[in-house]
């Protein structure tokens, strides 16, 4: 078995998420049967078990307060569309978890200690919906909007919830409204008015200590996301003094006198520890009746370090004990859920994944300023068949962390750039906020800016570069082909916006949101804009071979759109080659990751080859 094989079928673990009353029950995914499943592991007495098992794989749940209950999303074959389902932690027959409620895409779900479920819902015909589930009882329905909007967190003792909502039209920043199971307003945070800029916010999460009001909020007022606190029972707002470029996140330790800090930066990340006082830190002092001068102490404790390797932390979670559990990778080195005890937490049986080689860091000046790409390449001297790996999202960033498919490439003897165009997050609100209105285009302009340094640089074969990526990198990688016909030996798209148009059309309502915003209006108030932005448009450009996987049940890049632009260039006669599989927006199962791996490597090497 070759090695970029291995690294797919090599057993993997997410981070477990842990019952917040029952620490000993944790939840989490594993690929150790050849498809992503839930496990649920008794801390205790180390028993894990399989919890899902499901043909194209499940990976949405979590876990009761309690620890008594596993909740997990069931849709169909990947279409992101369905109902929570409930399953006892030791086993049993699942059952539905909010009867009364209809199918919907999820918007979000947080579970009481009483047995209270508030659900987020999604759909096309009844925008985003937010329902209260108590058990025994029919679910009560206290928000409803047509922009997209989803349930943040529930407080501890039940009596407050968060909700983000873009009520405003802007499907990139989002306001927050605390409100109580009733329904009723208690307090609105909203930064995307009163101002030149939108601006905006995101829930961490509620204070973990009963009686204590206090919402973990995230805000970009400085230029970046990083955290503040919030009581929406006081209107106080606590600012933290984290002195760190880049973004920051951050979540409570369980007792609240603590917060976990994520810090990404330039493509890694770490972890951090930050002090709140005694005053802010937990119980009653921080809640209902805190006044300002306890609130402003709770800024006042150190920031001290949480020792991780260098690479990407992809998750972090504090435990009651005061270690920290986090997923660990980096390009080099496969993924691993590591303590700050000095232990692996969890090591999957069977074989394990052959690492890879490091990225190095380039920055090149473009258009919009310097962009950051990240480099692998073989062992040898170049110029060396290159494949531009363009990430998806477009608010992600690639990073230096551990990934298969590059690692692959490297392999059969190919270079890897990843570009984190304008839009790309970690670089601070005003580089992810550039991609407006010249939407596909701006990222090409930083992507075409790259590779003329890849080339004159001595690392890409100009006549061997392959531009490739999937959801929106797979967009890219389509309005690439046709934009820049020249530049390209090959493309490759995966489950891409192929016709904007029809896409818009056909997808899921959420993003219907986020188009509008991306785009200024819809297809009928902004034609110019979908027009000069979609792949479609230029598909009678496009020189060379093209290649394109697609889910036939995708509800983010649904499958007829793909249809419109293969016929165009079936029309033509252009050498292209359609692979359709029965799945989503990708795939779950390993040996079918493998597979679409596989033809793409083939069909790149086919062509790149007639070239050399």
């Amino acid at each position: 078995m070759p090695d970029w094989e291995k690294r797919f079928r090599a057993p993997r673990i997410g981070l477990p998420d842990w019952a917040e009353d029952a620490p000993d029950r944790s939840l989490f995914v594993s690929n150790a049967t050849g498809t992503f499943e839930l496990y649920t592991w008794d801390r205790a007495t180390g028993k894990q078990r399989q919890a899902t098992d499901r043909p194209n794989g499940t990976t949405d749940g979590t876990l009761s307060p309690d620890g008594r209950s596993i909740w997990w999303f069931s849709d169909t074959d990947g279409d992101e569309f369905g109902v929570w389902m409930r399953q006892p932690f030791e086993g049993g027959p699942d059952e539905p978890a909010t009867p009364g409620l209809a199918p919907s895409y999820p918007g979000g779900l947080a579970i009481g200690r009483d047995g209270t479920a508030v659900v987020g819902c999604s759909t096309d015909e009844e925008g985003s919906t937010v329902h209260v589930v108590r058990p025994g009882e029919a679910p009560v329905e206290i928000y409803r909007h047509r922009e997209s909007a989803g349930v943040g967190d529930l407080s501890h003792d039940g009596s407050l919830i968060a909700l983000e909502h873009t009520e405003h039209g802007d499907a990139m920043h989002s306001a927050i409204r605390v409100v109580r199971p009733d329904g009723s307003t208690v307090a609105e945070l909203d930064d995307t008015k009163g101002g030149t800029e939108e601006l905006g916010l995101s829930v961490m999460g509620f204070a973990p200590v009963d009686g204590d009001a206090r919402l973990l909020v995230g805000h970009q007022r400085r230029g970046r996301w990083e955290p503040m606190i919030w009581d929406p029972l006081t209107g106080v707002e606590t600012a933290l003094d984290i002195d760190l470029p880049g973004d920051v996140g951050a979540d409570w330790y369980p007792d609240g006198s603590a917060l976990l800090v994520e810090h990404e930066y330039q493509a890694r990340s770490e972890l951090w520890r930050y002090e709140l006082s005694t005053a802010g830190g937990h119980g009653a002092a921080g809640g209902a009746g805190s006044g300002a001068d306890d609130a402003a102490a709770g800024a006042a404790g150190p920031l001290s370090r949480v020792e991780t390797p260098a690479g990407t932390v992809s998750g972090a979670t504090a435990r009651p004990d005061g270690t920290v559990e986090f997923l660990w990778s980096s390009a080099a080195q496969p993924p691993e859920v590591r303590s700050t005890s000095g232990e692996v937490v969890l090591d999957p049986p069977g074989m394990k994944a052959p690492g890879s080689v490091p990225v190095r860091d380039v920055w090149v000046e473009g258009p919009g300023g310097r962009i950051h790409a990240l480099v692998q390449q073989p062992a040898g001297e170049g110029p060396f068949p290159t494949v531009f790996d363009i990430h998806g999202g477009p608010t992600w960033h690639d990073s230096d962390a551990f990934a298969s498919a590059p690692a692959a490439w490297v392999d059969h003897g190919f270079a890897v750039v990843r570009v984190n165009y304008r839009g790309s997050t970690g670089y601070g609100r005003a580089w992810t906020d550039a991609l407006k209105h010249r939407v596909g285009l701006i990222e090409l302009e930083d992507i075409a800016a790259v590779r003329a340094w890849a080339v004159s640089s001595g690392l890409a074969d100009p006549e061997r570069l392959v531009l490739s990526g999937g959801s929106w990198g797979g967009y890219l990688t389509l309005l690439g082909l046709g934009t820049q016909p020249d530049a390209w030996a090959v493309g490759l798209a995966a489950v891409p916006v192929a016709d904007y148009v029809t896409a818009y059309n056909d997808e899921m309502e959420a993003l219907k949101a986020m188009d509008r915003t991306l785009l200024g209006g819809t297809p009928e108030e902004v034609p110019e804009r979908f027009e000069a932005s979609s792949p479609l448009t230029y598909v009678d450009a496009v020189r060379a071979p093209v290649y394109i996987s697609a889910g036939v049940n995708d509800p983010r890049c649904p499958i007829q759109q793909v249809e419109n632009y293969v016929q165009r260039l079936a029309g033509r006669s252009h050498p292209h080659e359609v692979y359709r599989y029965d799945a989503g927006h990708g795939s779950l199962v390993v040996e079918e990751r493998i597979k679409q791996v596989r033809l793409e490597l083939d069909f790149a090497q086919r062509h790149v080859n007639e070239r050399s």
